[in-house]
């Protein structure tokens, strides 16, 4: 006598359900990162290491310049960058929205333009073009001015698109309640628009914010003097007078201390901003 199949009942599938192969793919990563770091925790050489790049005497030395003179330089030079390219963005990306069409063709080339060169040209072209150009002027500050100069234009490129983009993200209403209250175009946007928009962008401003911050390490191409070296510089300065890479690990903890609280602060707002849509 045979079996056969009861009428209306699906035979029990054999093998892993969906969730445990999600489990038993998971645990099989993780088996492989601790495996991994396991490998690289054995294979170091933590004492070549700690020798080259963690030397506690070297490490003291460097307190407080580093911090009184490097990381406020960056600070600085940072700071004045990031207001040039914030204003000058702010110009090209009303430009790139004027219905007068040579605005806009100007707007879009300074985009293209900026965008498409490396930072370590604009800076070695502001270093050198441009006394070249202009033989016997000087830019207003110095190397603070050339860096912030520098760093502005760069900025400003990434900055006109994102400006561009929150000012096209306010509703048209927002202006068209404006101009029914009596106000002009100009004063519309500037009281109504571009205050909504920063609300909108101050996210992505924020992250180009580190993205400067980091930047301001190609101020070494302008030639500077001991009192205006950043970070970078001042790390790489002690580096060779010691000989031992003590002083660049401690510039790099000094870069954290300063976009790892920004990296935070950009993650809230973005956290923030997607409630409100929400």
């Amino acid at each position: 006598m045979t079996d056969t199949a009861t009428p209306g009942v699906q035979p029990k599938k054999k093998g892993l359900t969906r969730r445990q192969k999600r489990s038993l793919s998971r645990g099989v990563q993780y088996a492989v990162f601790v495996a991994a770091v396991i490998a690289f925790a054995v294979s170091a050489d933590w004492g070549r290491l700690q020798n080259q790049f963690a030397q506690a005497d070297i490490a003291e030395r460097m307190f407080p310049d580093v911090i009184t003179l490097a990381l406020k330089n960056t600070v600085l030079y940072t700071v004045t960058g990031f207001a040039v390219g914030l204003a000058l963005g702010m110009a090209i990306a009303l430009m790139r929205l004027s219905s007068v069409g040579p605005y806009r063709w100007l707007a879009g080339i300074y985009i293209e333009i900026f965008r498409g060169l490396p930072a370590l040209l604009i800076f070695i072209f502001i270093g050198v073009a441009v006394p070249l150009a202009f033989p016997g002027t000087e830019i207003v500050g110095g190397t603070y001015g050339k860096v912030a100069l520098a760093l502005g234009l760069v900025a400003a490129a990434y900055m006109a698109e994102t400006i561009r983009a929150g000012i096209q993200a306010v509703p048209k209403g927002q202006m068209e309640a404006a101009r029914s209250l009596g106000f002009s175009p100009a004063r519309a946007m500037i009281s109504i628009v571009i205050p909504q928009a920063f609300r909108i962008i101050l996210p992505p401003l924020t992250n180009e914010l580190v993205l400067l911050f980091k930047d301001s390490s190609l101020v070494l191409f302008l030639g500077v003097t001991l009192e205006e070296r950043e970070l970078s510089k001042y790390g790489r300065d002690l580096a060779s007078q010691t000989a031992n890479s003590t002083p660049i690990l401690v510039a790099g903890l000094c870069y954290l201390l300063v976009t790892i609280p920004l990296g935070f602060v950009v993650r809230r707002m973005e956290a923030k901003a997607q409630e409100a849509v929400t």
